[in-house]
């Protein structure tokens, strides 16, 4: 049996969900969700606002198993069968190879600077991308500190939009069409559209899982056991996904529990929760305000284009090169974070399943191989003429959300079976103490 660490102050928890958000806070909030409403109105307000509160549990449910184990929730999906980390890092790979977040960013950045080809920038960034996370001493660190910086020029944005912008008669619609179209779908919205928006709004997909990684990195709870992942050519540690820790069940242990998972979710719902709902809820509110009701709208990434000029002429130059400064910032970084999470979740999985102490193929190195894989293939996919940003995100978005609902029903029973009922959520506490384990009968439960 191991002991909790002790919590630390909730200031020095600060991070995970800054990423989380830094990542999602991208496609969907600058541009499916903006241009759902430019089509469609504000009557979708109250789907962006349910999914993420489910997330926000699906999350919570995540970040569960981490803190009372230091091992990743694909590792313990994998304890029942290898097929489901298999599984999962496929479709990680299918959601994510589609280079939509980094192709929007690169064209956007041609609006900025007026002219130039996005598939060749999206192949420089990528590659630009691929070496800062190769030489990067602690990958994490880096990733955290990039996406925070994207997060406050984000918020940056938005508190100068709120004030030079959007009026109080939008502000009105909105409240408006949260309450009183709740449920509603406007006819515009097509089911591929639906189901994209819900895999944008926020996290999705592999997105979410990665957390236990971010988590375990950041020293969350039992995660402080396990090593943090580090570049195999500038790094002195290297992670291990082979370590699953058996969490004592002592009072103290138990107090210790009470304060971990309180901060935790304070961290979750202020970084990430606050920030998407504020984000997708303003930049939907600058597209209503800014878009709706145009006939010159296309399904493709111009109409920002449009929403820069008339932000000139409302505004001024300045704000409109602002935007397209931001807006291709924030799409390159989401870029960045997505590379970072299935290069995490394939070199855990692989790791400890296929690899364990092997000393050539370290979890690092299988990172890095991952990460400059999936650099390739989208690459190759640009050049061979998939070029469609917009089109490119839908296909991510619309897996996100098919992903989401498969690890979902295997995120309950994971921490209904796999942990003892004193750290298992409340729905699943009775079920916890009567339910066999998932292990093998050769492999009896840690917590037995």
């Amino acid at each position: 049996m191991t002991q909790l660490p002790a919590p630390v102050p909730l200031r020095r928890m600060l991070g995970p969900g800054v990423v989380a958000v830094g990542i999602g806070m991208a496609a969907g909030e600058i541009i499916l969700w903006p241009y759902l409403t430019a089509i469609g109105g504000l009557g979708l307000l109250w789907l962006a606002i349910t999914t993420l509160l489910v997330q926000f549990v699906i999350n919570m449910e995540i970040e569960r198993y981490t803190l009372a184990t230091g091992q990743t929730v694909v590792a313990g999906f994998s304890r029942w069968w290898k097929g489901w980390g298999i599984i999962i890092c496929l479709a990680g790979a299918f959601q994510y190879v589609w280079p939509g977040w980094a192709t929007s960013g690169s064209t956007v950045f041609t609006y900025l600077i007026g002219g130039g080809d996005p598939v060749w920038i999206t192949v420089l960034v990528l590659v630009l991308i691929g070496a800062l996370l190769s030489v990067s001493k602690v990958v994490y660190t880096t990733v955290e500190r990039v996406e925070t910086v994207k997060v406050a020029l984000t918020l940056f944005f938005l508190l100068v939009v709120v004030i030079f912008v959007i009026s109080l008669s939008t502000w009105g619609s909105g409240a408006r069409a949260a309450v009183v179209e709740f449920g509603q779908i406007p006819p515009e919205i097509t089911f591929v559209l639906l189901l994209s928006a819900i895999g944008a709004a926020g996290a999705g997909g592999v997105h979410n899982l990665v957390l236990s990684n971010w988590i375990r990195d950041k020293r969350y709870g039992m995660g402080a056991h396990v090593p943090q992942l580090v570049s195999p050519i500038t790094g002195r540690l290297e992670a291990s996904g082979t370590d699953r820790f058996d969490l004592d069940l002592d009072p103290s242990n138990l107090e210790r529990w009470k304060v971990w998972w309180r901060r935790a979710n304070i961290e979750h719902g202020v970084t990430f929760v606050a920030v998407c709902l504020l984000t997708i809820t303003i930049m939907s509110l600058l597209a209503y305000e800014t878009l709706f009701g145009r006939d010159d709208l296309k399904n493709d990434p111009s109409f920002l284009r449009i929403e820069g000029d008339v932000l000139a002429d409302r505004v001024g130059v300045w704000l409109k090169l602002l935007f397209f400064a931001i807006a291709a910032v924030s799409l390159w970084a989401a870029a960045m974070g997505l590379l970072d999470i299935i290069g995490r979740v394939a070199a855990d999985f692989v790791s400890r399943s296929y690899l364990p102490g092997s000393t050539r193929w370290t979890e690092p190195r299988l990172y890095l191989a991952v990460v400059w894989a999936e650099i390739v293939l989208g690459s190759l996919i640009l050049l061979a003429g998939f070029t469609q940003p917009l089109g490119l995100l839908i296909i991510s978005t619309c897996a996100a959300s098919v992903v989401t609902l498969l690890y979902s029903i295997l995120l309950v029973r994971l921490n209904t079976r796999d942990l003892p009922p004193r750290y298992a959520s409340a729905a699943g506490a009775s079920a916890a103490s009567s339910w066999p384990s998932p292990s093998t009968a050769s492999s009896p439960s840690p917590w037995s």
